[in-house]
């Protein structure tokens, strides 16, 4: 998956914990993931054996979408960036 947001700084800590929120927020309202499924369960999956098994693992999906927005941070993802006017 490609980059949506190209940002030319770093964000300081408080645009980071503002553009998190509201993606978590938006994830936690319906809004559509950037993330594929299957990204996610790569990246979660020993927290999915942990709280579903073995066999469920493979087709439980995370559900805190704290953690998918952080995801989508990390990765770029997330198309809102901050203005610095």
């Amino acid at each position: 998956m490609m980059n949506m947001t190209q940002t030319q700084t770093e964000h300081t800590r408080f645009e980071r914990a503002r553009i998190i929120g509201a993606r978590a927020l938006q994830i936690g309202m319906g809004a559509p993931l950037n993330a594929s499924e299957e990204d996610l369960r790569k990246e979660f999956k020993s927290e999915l054996i942990s709280l579903f098994g073995v066999e469920e693992a493979n087709i439980r999906f995370v559900l805190d979408p704290l953690k998918i927005a952080l995801f989508e941070y990390e990765r770029n993802l997330i198309p809102i960036d901050t203005s610095p006017e």
